[in-house]
């Protein structure tokens, strides 16, 4: 008996502390969870008025806490963060902060959860929502106006004088380059020349020219010096270019005592002559006697012509290695000639466009060369079609196709069918979809209810940072529905999100038994998106059920 007694206390004994226990473990989980909290002074506000967010904070004095900075309300836009206020209460601290808040759209809006950091733990306050509403406009007091009748407006005038420095710019660039395109042929064709023909070519071109009736002998002796030594240098030395006088004298006694040349002594001193004569006018400044230079320039044709004699002919092998030159300068003159005539073909696109530009504006240059995706849609054959049950008509850029719906909607007991049909997705220029759900029987369908519904259905897509704004929609039979709009980003991965925003409409109908649905998202192009969503809201017609007839009836 006194052991039973003694296990029975021992049981009753544990059982206390244990519940002493866990009563100890929820008041300090409560005191912990407590201590933070957030209020909000209105719920509804007008576009741009402020809502003042107070987070408060109960922690001990030593307690290290961290409040949010910088813009973690999105979608509200902070406008003022407000100074810490301290309270002591007995051994505690209470830290209030305040930050003023607004939005300058109207619509309803979620404040997000904001974190506070007390020691390094984390503690989350809950989300508010929002609404704010549009300004009323006094229309008693405000002074009323006549819409004013349109008006046609004439195309700006096309700017002429710009196109006119456009094309001058342009043929004045194209002239350069024609005029360094015929230098270097020139060239080309001096280089394409036998020595001989070339040597007394140039020295046709040097009885052309006015150096010695301008009294230039330094320029006339620099000629024909040159054109000897290179007459020279590609047919008997091809160090001659680069050799001194003294040097290329002694290089052809060198040749014709090696017997590779049989030059006379006579014509090494006369080259010899002249050479000393053009070095003195050339680097001592010395005049040269009246009519000299006319009897050098006879003495060297003179001395080409018998270096022309005494050169051997070439042999096969010299013949063959020519004509293989010859055809590696035509093969590269053929591709300078292809490179050319691609270049202008360029330059003639780029003029064009250049010009279109400046006459259609570039931005339709480039959707002509670049293309368009949204103005394609945009300017391309829309089709217009029935879709679902009750039937949604509506006419929209591409086919949408039949897509599978939800799994958890098929298996409702309620539901008798359900139909979905997509173009494009959510990370595509444009997104429409359109579905319909039938009931078994006739349902009283909220709305408001149904929207929020949708809206979690596109939140759980890819939708993030949604903005919701709302309103109600009326078809042109006069069925009525409920609306919302606004933006998102698109949550491409689990880390990434894609910087530019997403636009959507999205619209609910309830018919009887049924419920409908139109979804179109598009990125805003600045043009052409906006327009492709208004020519698809408005293109929507409903099926007009009976008991829709009965209640018009």
């Amino acid at each position: 008996m006194l052991e039973k007694r003694q296990n029975k206390s021992s049981m009753s004994f544990r059982v206390k502390t244990r519940n002493l226990l866990s009563i100890i473990i929820i008041l300090i989980g409560a005191s912990s969870f407590s201590q933070v909290s957030s209020t909000v002074d209105t719920t509804q506000i007008k576009i741009g008025e402020e809502i003042i967010y107070t987070i408060q904070v109960e922690a001990d004095s030593s307690d290290l806490v961290l409040f949010p900075e910088g813009q973690t309300f999105s979608p509200l836009e902070v406008i003022e963060s407000y100074k810490i206020d301290t309270t002591r209460l007995e051994d505690k601290i209470q830290l209030i902060k305040k930050y003023g808040l607004t939005q300058f759209d109207s619509g309803s809006y979620t404040i997000p959860t904001q974190r506070i950091v007390i020691n390094n733990n984390p503690f989350n306050t809950d989300s508010l929502r929002i609404e704010v509403a549009n300004v009323v406009v006094d229309t008693l007091q405000q002074k009323m106006y006549h819409i004013k009748p349109a008006f046609d407006v004439a195309d700006p005038l096309f700017d002429y004088k710009n196109l006119l420095f456009i094309l001058l710019g342009l043929l004045f660039l194209l002239g350069i380059a024609l005029y360094f395109r015929r230098k270097k042929k020139r060239k080309e064709a001096e280089q394409i020349l036998p020595p001989y023909e070339e040597a007394l070519e140039a020295l046709k071109e040097l009885d052309s020219s006015h150096f010695l009736k301008n009294d230039n002998s330094k320029k006339y002796y620099s000629a024909l010096t040159e054109i000897i030594k290179r007459y020279l240098h590609r047919e008997v030395d091809d160090s001659a270019l680069e050799s001194t006088s003294n040097e290329l004298i002694e290089r052809l006694i060198l040749h014709r005592d090696a017997g590779n040349f049989e030059f006379d002594k006579d014509t090494i001193k006369k080259l010899e002559s002249i050479f000393k004569r053009a070095d003195l006018i050339k680097f001592a400044k010395m005049r040269e006697q009246e009519g000299q230079a006319k009897v050098d320039r006879s003495v060297v044709e003179e001395i080409i012509n018998e270096t022309k004699e005494i050169i051997p002919e070439p042999t096969e092998e010299e013949l063959l290695q020519n004509e293989l030159y010859l055809e590696e300068l035509r093969k590269k003159q053929l591709i300078k000639k292809r490179i050319k005539i691609v270049l202008g073909v360029f330059v003639s696109f780029i003029i064009a466009g250049a010009v279109f530009g400046a006459i259609k504006g570039f931005d339709e240059l480039k959707d002509k060369t670049i293309g368009n995706e949204v103005r394609s849609l945009s300017e391309g054959r829309w089709i217009k079609s029935e879709y679902g049950t009750p039937l949604v008509i509506i006419e929209t850029p591409k086919v949408l196709v039949r897509t599978a719906t939800d799994s958890l909607i098929t298996r409702n007991p309620l539901i008798k069918e359900t139909h979905a049909f997509t173009y494009g997705g959510l990370q595509d220029k444009l997104l429409v979809k359109v579905s319909t759900l039938q009931f078994k029987q006739e349902q009283e369908i909220d709305l408001d209810k149904a929207l929020d519904a949708a809206l979690t259905i596109l939140e759980s897509a890819g939708a993030k940072n949604l903005v919701v704004k709302r309103d109600d929609f009326e078809t042109e039979k006069g069925i009525k529905g409920v609306k919302a709009y606004g933006d998102f980003q698109v949550q491409i991965s689990e880390k990434k999100v894609l910087k530019q925003k997403s636009k959507y409409e999205l619209l609910i109908f309830a018919q009887g038994n049924g419920l409908q649905k139109v979804l179109v998202v598009y990125q805003d192009d600045g043009k052409y998106s906006e327009a492709i969503k208004d020519r698809i809201i408005s293109s929507i017609e409903l099926e007009v059920t009976e008991q829709k007839k009965k209640d018009e009836q």
